[in-house]
């Protein structure tokens, strides 16, 4: 099963696991610590699903888009956010690792838990920093390494964590400056098909497109 099908398969039942609602409501407030937003802001959420990270704070920008290759969580994302009442939210259907380019151009892109799924990262890197606009910045949130230990199935997934200083290399050799790394969470949990359980640590990466 490729990943594209598994999480159009799970988008119903997505938000009904409270560890991973939990795990992105810290994501979401580590990225509010270090982010201004600012009502005029264009906002791109890479790899949306549900709109977990992002559709919190939506109403505090002037346009948030949700981006991911999964109909099925895109039509999750745009159901609560027609709950929430939030009229400057808008979708696109795009698995941009295959190739396909990302409309528009935004102020500041954010992205959770996405890149452990993309093969290609400096590719995607590059396509990120072609659509911030100048001084636009890029937030990404993903695991350091972990053995491959975070996930119970290995399906979807191209990078077992990111070493920091290898990734910040290739968010420098993309165009970016100003790289940055915080600790933006810490996840305890079994590892599959043992009694173990194990800390795993996820970072917020942070760079800006120059003037």
């Amino acid at each position: 099963m490729d990943a594209k099908r598994h999480f159009d398969q799970h988008a119903a039942s997505w938000d009904e696991k409270p560890e991973r609602v939990d795990l992105a409501a810290r994501i979401c407030m580590t990225l509010l610590k270090q982010v201004e937003l600012d009502p005029g802001m264009e906002v791109l959420d890479f790899g949306c699903g549900t709109g977990l990270s992002s559709l919190p704070w939506a109403g505090q920008v002037k346009s948030l888009t949700g981006l991911d290759p999964s109909p099925a969580m895109l039509e999750v994302f745009k159901e609560k956010a027609n709950q929430q009442g939030l009229s400057n939210v808008q979708t696109l259907e795009v698995a941009p690792d295959h190739g396909a380019a990302i409309p528009g151009q935004y102020d500041l892109v954010v992205s959770s838990m996405v890149f452990h799924h993309i093969e290609d990262i400096g590719a995607l890197l590059q396509k990120l920093h072609g659509v911030l606009k100048p001084a636009g910045r890029l937030y990404v949130a993903d695991l350091d390494p972990d053995d491959g230990l975070f996930h119970s199935s290995p399906e979807g997934i191209f990078h077992n964590g990111f070493d920091r200083e290898e990734l910040c290399r290739m968010w420098e050799q993309a165009g970016f400056c100003e790289v940055s790394t915080a600790l933006a969470a810490k996840v305890v949990k079994p590892v599959a098909d043992t009694n173990e359980e194990r800390c795993f640590s996820i970072f917020l990466m942070v760079g800006h497109k120059g003037v």
